[in-house]
């Protein structure tokens, strides 16, 4: 018979975990009714390896218990490939959690490269998963939950793209789409496809910090057309907008802008 220091000691377990393995009747070792103390025989060290080997597995307590009870070589091999599955999806999302984390650090060199610097690039294809009237159209979110290519099937700001649309006289509409990249999508293609080979492309800043809460979308489309006009480039009256990231200073949000406007 061996105390619960000796056990702990030996198995290399606390005894706050002992404690607890007892509490959750996953062992139960025989307590001196004069003294008070517990004693583990063999039994009581087969239960703890066992309960430790699950553990190690991932296997949840209430798993563990439901084993404790009664539980067959099939039982527990379904216990297994149930716990297979959840490790293929965990897997699956770290490595989608990796690639939107680079992604981002490209993000962070391209704000570093282009923010206020004008140059000809290519607008990568995107497809159209949906629309929103207004940003703040929350109610028209649920219907695009499952269009989206984020990690927890939720619309965030890297699905959202503003359209802003134009002519001479100035802004003639302006909405908000969902997309996911095309490239890198293995799924079959359901919605349009967006593209557009020759854009004028530049990086720019918003958010309160800087403009002191003005819209600067004038000032962008001033911009954009004495670019066009200095290179002898012709516009096409659309400006799509994304924002690359967010940050603060001194309490106030700086809002990275990336903006592609297609040209012929």
């Amino acid at each position: 018979m061996y105390t619960i220091g000796q056990v702990a000691k030996f198995l290399g377990v606390s005894r706050d975990t002992l404690k607890f393995y007892e509490e959750k009747e996953l062992v139960r070792p025989k307590q001196n009714i004069v003294n008070g103390y517990r004693k583990y025989n063999h039994f009581d060290i087969y239960d703890i390896t066992t309960v430790n080997f699950y553990r190690e597995l991932d296997i949840e307590i209430k798993k563990i218990q439901e084993l404790r009870k009664s539980k067959s070589i099939e039982g527990i091999k379904s216990l297994l490939e149930e716990k297979e599955q959840e490790v293929l999806e965990e897997i699956e999302y770290k490595k989608l959690l990796l690639k939107k984390l680079q992604i981002v650090k490209e993000d962070c060199e391209k704000i570093k490269q282009f923010l206020g610097e004008y140059t000809v690039k290519e607008m990568k294809p995107l497809e159209i998963k949906g629309e929103l009237e207004h940003f703040t159209a929350y109610d028209e979110y649920e219907a695009l939950l499952e269009n989206t290519d984020s990690l927890k099937r939720a619309v965030t700001l890297t699905s959202l793209r503003r359209v802003i649309c134009f002519n001479e006289k100035g802004i003639i509409e302006d909405k908000f789409i969902v997309v996911r990249k095309v490239e890198d999508v293995v799924k079959e293609i359901e919605g349009e496809i967006l593209s557009h080979p020759k854009c004028i492309y530049t990086v720019i800043e918003d958010g309160r910090w800087s403009t002191g809460g003005k819209s600067i979308d004038h000032n962008v489309e001033a911009s954009l057309r004495k670019v066009a006009l200095e290179k002898g480039y012709e516009l096409l009256g659309l400006v799509y907008i994304n924002i690359l990231l967010t940050t603060y200073e001194e309490g106030l949000e700086r809002i990275f802008l990336e903006i592609y406007a297609p040209i012929k």
